[in-house]
């Protein structure tokens, strides 16, 4: 199994890199799993790691993207990254979106794990009289990816994660009253980051199936930063994806 993680910034990156690499050398092969740098065209940069747990003589391996905040970035890096493996004859089994990310109240709480159902980008479309219109009731494109439901959901249960959906939006939200409106639009939403969609929109173009996981550092509403933790949320994160490697090896194992 080849896997690519996008993750919007280095500390991402870096906590979710430390959970797969524990739970390879856990495996206890001897062998030395140092991540390496890789350049990607754009001035992108790999951060690649062997895992023999996703398949032996080179054929498992880890790519992490940190590929900047936002849905535009993330589209960007992690169609850059797809492309550039696909050219290369080396095309990704799976992407992973990932990183800290707000939680909506109670369902999602500080320092949880959320493990999207439906990757939706809850703020594309159009402001109205009536009240939001999505992107797709005015005729265009689509709004919401779905991540595999059985590899999703055996996700969710191996991380001890929420199982819901996953907004992306453009601005943070910060009030109560657009964290009321997002609730009512998506009563299924556990949870709200910036890039998920841009990830899922690049995937979906190069028929790649996608994940998304994220740790909570803050509850969505009112800004208090001096609630946030996100030390906590990225520790989360770090453990989320050494409790992931096990279930990706059955997936990988099962493929053949």
């Amino acid at each position: 199994m080849r896997l690519l993680v996008v993750t919007a910034v280095a500390a991402e990156r870096d906590a979710a890199a430390r959970g797969l690499h524990a739970a390879n050398q856990a495996r206890e092969t001897g062998d030395a799993n140092v991540g390496l740098q890789r350049p990607l065209p754009g001035g992108y940069s790999l951060l690649r790691l062997a895992m023999d747990r996703f398949g032996a003589q080179g054929a498992g391996r880890v790519d992490l993207l940190d590929a900047g905040v936002g849905q535009a970035a993330a589209a960007a890096g992690t169609a850059t990254a797809l492309t550039a493996a696909r050219l290369a004859g080396e095309p990704y089994d799976l992407v992973v979106s990932a990183g800290i990310g707000g939680g909506f109240q109670p369902a999602a709480p500080i320092g949880s794990t959320v493990v999207a159902d439906a990757i939706v980008a809850a703020d594309l479309g159009a402001e109205t009289a009536e009240g939001f219109v999505p992107v797709t009731d005015l005729g265009f494109g689509t709004a919401r990816h779905l991540p595999p439901a059985r590899l999703s959901r055996a996700v969710a249960d191996a991380l001890g994660a929420g199982y819901g959906t996953a907004l992306t939006v453009s601005t943070v939200t910060g009030t109560a009253g657009t964290t009321a409106e997002l609730m009512d639009r998506h009563p299924t939403a556990l949870a709200e980051a910036m890039e998920g969609f841009g990830v899922a929109e690049a995937a979906a173009g190069h028929g790649v199936p996608v994940l998304e996981i994220r740790t909570v550092s803050n509850a969505v509403g009112p800004r208090d930063r001096a609630a946030w933790r996100i030390g906590d949320a990225l520790a989360a994160l770090t453990e989320a994806f050494r409790a992931l490697v096990p279930v990706l090896e059955s997936e990988a194992a099962s493929d053949g």
